[in-house]
């Protein structure tokens, strides 16, 4: 089988907010190691990361909702071997793990490791929440650590229970573990751009992991968001490129198309197809439209799809790579499919797309 490509010559790296921190701009999502929709072995596990890492990809993004704390043992048993290279590792706080004789509550992990989640925000419960990681990770570093989904879409009304303490004791604790060297960068990760910018009103993040709100889909995020992430320096990861599964899919198989984890409505599926239609004028692949997109904003570091198979690494670095041209995001726009203030990707003449594909 032929060796994939070293991408890390070739993958541009951004810094984080004012850190001095850089990833690359292609990370490595690892929920699916935690088994998320369908199960892979430990050996199958194993395999992905190795590859992977032998492909270029230095961004790891973990975390213990990710199959109960099975994605942070998976990936750290990669990296534990490779303590002292250069590899950017993320993971996330707020959700702690009670041993349950079986995981009662699944999240979407067809096999999660028998714990039950407990939520807590306190300055105690993120201090507890890190130290856990680290020890399911079994590693002595963390670069970039996140407090994870503390919104509404995760807590409904108990949100307003858990958003105060979350600023409050959380975000003191996450402060302490930042200013003494144990992480360099600290943020949210969520599924809503909102809660995030509520949060700039109480504490000076370096970054937000933003899943799916800054899309090919969506760019609601650009009229107050997006700007005040510019004028604080503060860095956009953007996990889910794919809205959960449409803009890799497309809506011509013969598959439920899903959109942010549940099937897609017809208004979506309409609005995606007609995506796919500019798609096929200009010989460009859907997926790669969604990959590349978000990175033309200034404030986006990063994009990590996730990827749970050796064969979806090779075909990620290749949609990262493909030639897109210039008139493609124009004719978007004019079509009333992308905002118009949305920043494109650098320009690829049209020519040099159809000599390249």
């Amino acid at each position: 089988m032929q060796n994939p490509p070293l991408i890390d010559k070739k993958i541009s790296k951004k810094q984080i907010g004012s850190t001095g921190l850089e990833v690359d701009t292609l990370g490595f999502g690892c929920a699916p190691l935690g088994n998320l929709y369908y199960s892979i072995s430990d050996q199958e596990s194993t395999a992905v990361l190795d590859a992977a890492w032998q492909a270029g990809f230095r961004h790891f993004d973990t975390a213990p909702h990710y199959g109960q704390g099975l994605s942070e043992r998976r990936t750290g048993d990669l990296l534990r071997s490779l303590q002292g290279k250069d590899y950017i590792l993320s993971t996330k706080v707020g959700r702690l793990l009670k041993p349950a004789g079986y995981a009662k509550e699944r999240h979407g992990f067809a096999s999660p490791m028998p714990f039950d989640i407990q939520y807590d925000y306190s300055y105690d419960g993120i201090m507890r929440s890190f130290e856990d990681s680290l020890q399911r990770l079994g590693l002595d570093r963390i670069d970039i650590l996140y407090m994870h989904d503390i919104g509404s879409d995760t807590h409904g009304s108990e949100n307003d229970k858990h958003f105060p303490i979350a600023m409050k004791g959380g975000y003191k604790a996450m402060n302490e573990l930042r200013s003494q060297g144990l992480v360099k960068a600290i943020g949210l990760g969520v599924n809503e751009y909102q809660v995030c910018e509520q949060a700039m009103d109480y504490g000076d993040w370096d970054c937000f992991l933003l899943a799916g709100r800054y899309s090919l889909l969506e760019q609601e995020s650009l009229q107050t968001f997006l700007p005040k992430c510019q004028a604080r320096n503060c860095s956009i990861i953007i996990g889910g490129p794919y809205n959960s599964g449409i803009l890799a899919t497309g809506v011509r198989g013969k598959g439920t198309a899903n959109y942010n984890y549940a099937p897609a409505s017809a208004e979506i599926i309409d609005r995606v197809a007609k995506i796919e239609m500019i798609c096929d004028e200009y010989h460009v692949t859907l997926a790669a439209a969604a990959l590349q997109f978000p990175l033309a904003h200034p404030s986006v570091a990063s994009v990590i799809p996730g990827l749970g198979n050796i064969s979806r690494i090779q075909n990620t670095i290749d949609l990262f790579h493909q030639a897109i041209p210039n008139d493609f995001w124009q004719s978007l726009k004019a079509a009333d499919l992308l905002d118009k203030d949305a920043p494109a990707p650098t320009a690829v003449k049209a020519s040099d797309v159809l000599h390249a594909n």
